[in-house]
Order: structure tokens, then C-alpha cells, then sequence
């Protein structure tokens, strides 16, 4: 290859390549509120700061027209660092763009999210698992315990409803969701869709409106009699979603029961307190939603979230 040809290619190459460079840029120095953007969420600020992870913050899109710094991703970004660090004096890094026009940039924002593949729940889980955060591997540890497994998908012995397992350990604690497991195992040997989201949900539901009136072996003799399969019609007879395998699950509890459990109190349960001795998290894993250090502070910083 002539030294034409290399700088034909190198030339050629250089398409595909942004034109961008990186500067640190006071806040005070960046302006956000573009037209095409979404209204700053206060909520959202002060909840990313509550739980500020500095290896979390990307840079800054910034589109330098007629010397002034518009911020065209990143503009929660920005008030997240100045409500954390006390001041708009504070930099952040930039990634400058000197050659868009208005219309580009709205374009830019409009289409950011378009080809991004999200994170799926056991990508994220197994992620955390080799980060060694506690949360995920006593959660692993306790499934792992039955002689199950986390997967990626439906398969015998496995549980692939992750986001399920760390939303009932982060609302009814580590005691329920190893109850929920261990009854599930003991009444349906392990059935296809036994441990499916809805199932798993509705039972965290029925147990912690009822607590100790549930008897185990009561629950094993009358649900095992029912299959998974007549579970999850009558539930869908009753409603969409967890509640109908509640509802359903406590018809099957009841059925020529001398004292049936009361209806009225799978309505009005509340949340309960963690046990004295429930596993005890590092303080930095405040139970966050799956999506959570993603939508803090990461890519989509102006894509929707949540109030």
C-alpha cells in the first residue's frame, strides 16, 4: 500500500468517527431547557443524588453554537453533580460538538435510545453477582439452596423471573421470599410455571396478608391438589396479574375450610417490618429499582424517567 492509498483509507475511515473533543466545563457555564427536552424532575435529581455514584456519571452532550454551551444530554446530569457537590462551580466532562445546528441536536436527542439494546433483569443480576454485591448473591445463595438455579430462561429447576425474586426480597424481606421458595418447591415439585412472576408475586401477597394463619402443611395438602395450570386459569378468571394468583391461591387455601381466611384482609395488608435477624446489606445497597443505576445517572440521562 502507497502512502496515498494509507491516507486515502485513514481519510475514508474518519466518516465514521465523531467530530467531538472533551473539555471539563464549569456547570455554571452549560445551558440545558432546550425546547425539545423534557422538564427537569426534581424527583429524579434528588433521589440519583441520594444514591451518587461517581463512576455512574457519563459525559455531558454539549453542542457549542455561537459560543454558548447548550446541553443536549445530560441535562439531569448536570443538576445531579451541582446538587451533590454544592456548587454550579463544579466541572463535568463534555462531549463537545462545534458543528450542529438546532435541528440536529432536537434529531440527536430524539433518537438517542432508538438501537440501544436495554440491559435485561439476569443480565443485570449476574453482572452484580461478579461485582460481589450482597444483595444479588444472598438472593443466588438462597435459590441455589433448594437446589435451584437462576436463568436466563424457562428451563426444569430453574427460576428466570429475576426481577421477581429481588422485588419480593426488597418488599417483604429475605424470611418471605425464602418462604415463597420453599413452599413453591414443597407443594409443586418444581412444575413449569411455578415459579413463574405472577405465581411467585401472588404468593408473597397471600403470605404476608395472612402471616402465621397460613399452616405449610395445610397449603401443601390443599394446593397441591391444584395445578399450576388450573392456578393460572382461575386466576385469570379472577383478574390480571399477581392479585388474580392471590385471590386464586387463597380459593384453593379455603375450599372446606371450618375458618376460612378473610377475604378483606388480602386488600388492605400492609407492608411488614423487617425481623431482627433478616441478612443486613451493605449500607451503599439501597434497594434500588432493576433499572436503577442506569436511569441515575446513565445513558438516556434525558430519556423518561420516573416520578
Amino acid at each position: 500500500m502507497t502512502d496515498d492509498q494509507a491516507i486515502s483509507e485513514q481519510t475514508d475511515l474518519m466518516q465514521y468517527v465523531p467530530k467531538v473533543h472533551f473539555e471539563q466545563i464549569p456547570i455554571r457555564n452549560l445551558v440545558s431547557n432546550q425546547e425539545y427536552q423534557r422538564n427537569l424532575s426534581q424527583n429524579h435529581v434528588q433521589r440519583a443524588a441520594a444514591n451518587f455514584d461517581l463512576y455512574q456519571i457519563n459525559p455531558v452532550k454539549v453542542s457549542r453554537r455561537n459560543g454558548i454551551n447548550y446541553v443536549f444530554n445530560g441535562q439531569h446530569t448536570i443538576e445531579i453533580v451541582a446538587l451533590v457537590s454544592g456548587s454550579r462551580e463544579t466541572p463535568v466532562w463534555c462531549m463537545v460538538y462545534d458543528d450542529l445546528v438546532y435541528e440536529h441536536e432536537a434529531d440527536i436527542f430524539a433518537n438517542q435510545m432508538k438501537y440501544v439494546k436495554p440491559l435485561l433483569p439476569y443480565e443485570i443480576f449476574m453482572a452484580n453477582i461478579e461485582a460481589g454485591n450482597d444483595k444479588q448473591l444472598i438472593i443466588r445463595d438462597l435459590v441455589e439452596s433448594y437446589d435451584l438455579s437462576i436463568t436466563s430462561s424457562s428451563v426444569p429447576g430453574g427460576i428466570c423471573a429475576v426481577a421477581t425474586l429481588e422485588t419480593i426480597h426488597d418488599k417483604y424481606g429475605y424470611h418471605m421470599l425464602d418462604h415463597v421458595i420453599r413452599l413453591i418447591v414443597a407443594t409443586w415439585e418444581g412444575a413449569a410455571q411455578s415459579f413463574s412472576a405472577n405465581m411467585m408475586n401472588g404468593l408473597a401477597r397471600f403470605l404476608n396478608a395472612y402471616g402465621d394463619a397460613v399452616k405449610d402443611d395445610i397449603f401443601k395438602e390443599k394446593l397441591g391438589r391444584i395445578s399450576i395450570k388450573e392456578l393460572a386459569r382461575t386466576a385469570k378468571d379472577r383478574r390480571s396479574g399477581s392479585l388474580g394468583f392471590a385471590e386464586a391461591i387463597l380459593i384453593g387455601y379455603n375450599k372446606k375450610c371450618r375458618n376460612p381466611l378473610p377475604w378483606d384482609k388480602l386488600y388492605t395488608h400492609k407492608l411488614p417490618h423487617k425481623k431482627a435477624d433478616e441478612p443486613e446489606l451493605e449500607e451503599e445497597t439501597d434497594d434500588m429499582p432493576q433499572n436503577g443505576q442506569l436511569d441515575l445517572f446513565g445513558l438516556g440521562d434525558d430519556e423518561e424517567v420516573s416520578e
